[in-house]
């Protein structure tokens, strides 16, 4: 069975199991917008990626989503912000790697939690990342980077979405894996991160490949490296960073939706299946893969997978903060 087939009778069989068991009230949602919180500014990565799905979703849950971004903490208070919303279905909050998987490592007192306050509804496609520096930079590539941050130690800067975004702890990974004093400048997304790259306020930084590439293909920024295991397609005179001379390194950005706990599982079912719907658009999807964007295997993107992914990526950055020595308190 091909990928797309899978999904759609993916799609079938959480369609049928919620009208089995779905009451009266679920059934009747939605019957107003709902809101997605995004947060980080709008104009970045994370935002760009979660309209894009959102303007699909709401076709099929016949309602409009609506992107609320709340930006803060490396996305921590947009996190929280979700975790108190009502369990009614009209607030979801869009979740990736860095306050949904690295937060508990980084923060002593984390004002939620990732596994326990909030039910998996679906997970987005995977996002590389690129290191990519100003394009009048000296560094032609990761090694002459390195060499340049070791000589001149402390004088590297990367800027960052805000502190615990991913776009700061693959920045804090890289330069502990390079040994390499690194200065980490946080920004409030990752929109105005990339435009100091741009206008050379800045060295460079890690940015996702869906917001990254119209500026590398206006040669306004100057790729070095992709984080991810094998060279993306659209960049495909880009090494990784594992043959940069970082062997082992490997990093993509990944998203989830969640909702808060104690949202009606019937609730969440409906809008999983549309997701699974909107996936199973060849159309769609081929669209996102021109990004860089990586897709997964249809199974993978249910709200079981996501609660399982999630709770793997909790136990993972705690020895990766730990290693690399990485804490924002």
């Amino acid at each position: 069975m091909s990928p797309i087939s899978k999904l759609a009778a993916c799609a079938a069989l959480v369609l049928a199991t919620a009208a089995a068991a779905t009451p009266a009230s679920a059934q009747a949602w939605p019957n107003k917008p709902i809101t997605w919180i995004v947060p980080f500014a709008a104009g970045g990565p994370t935002d760009a990626l979660a309209r894009t799905i959102a303007e699909r979703v709401s076709r099929e849950v016949g309602q409009s989503i609506i992107i609320d971004n709340s930006p803060g903490a490396g996305g921590t208070v947009g996190a929280a912000k979700a975790a108190r919303a009502p369990a009614d279905g009209y607030t979801m909050l869009v979740g990736h790697m860095g306050y949904m998987g690295a937060a508990p490592a980084l923060y002593k007192k984390l004002p939620y939690d990732p596994v326990k306050d909030f039910a998996p509804v679906f997970r987005f496609p995977d996002t590389p990342m690129v290191l990519m520096v100003r394009r009048d930079h000296p560094a032609k590539d990761v090694r002459a980077l390195v060499e340049f941050g070791k000589k001149n130690p402390g004088k590297l800067n990367l800027s960052n979405a805000g502190m615990g975004s991913t776009s700061h702890l693959v920045a804090a990974l890289f330069a502990a894996s390079a040994g390499v004093q690194v200065s980490l400048v946080p920004y409030k997304g990752a929109g105005p991160a990339l435009i100091d790259v741009i206008g050379g306020q800045v060295d460079g930084m890690f940015d996702q490949t869906n917001t990254a590439l119209p500026q590398i293909t206006e040669s306004k920024v100057r790729p070095l490296a992709v984080t991810s295991a094998t060279r993306v397609a659209q960049l495909k005179d880009v090494p990784t960073l594992a043959e940069s001379g970082l062997p082992g390194f490997e990093a993509s950005t990944w998203y989830g939706i969640y909702a808060p706990k104690g949202t009606p599982p019937a609730v969440i079912d409906k809008m999983q299946q549309a997701y699974l719907k909107v996936m199973s658009d060849k159309a769609f999807t081929g669209k996102m893969t021109a990004q860089a964007i990586q897709m997964l295997p249809p199974e993978q993107y249910t709200a079981a997978a996501l609660g399982r992914h999630t709770q793997s990526e909790v136990t993972r950055w705690k020895a990766v903060a730990a290693k690399a020595n990485i804490s924002l308190d």
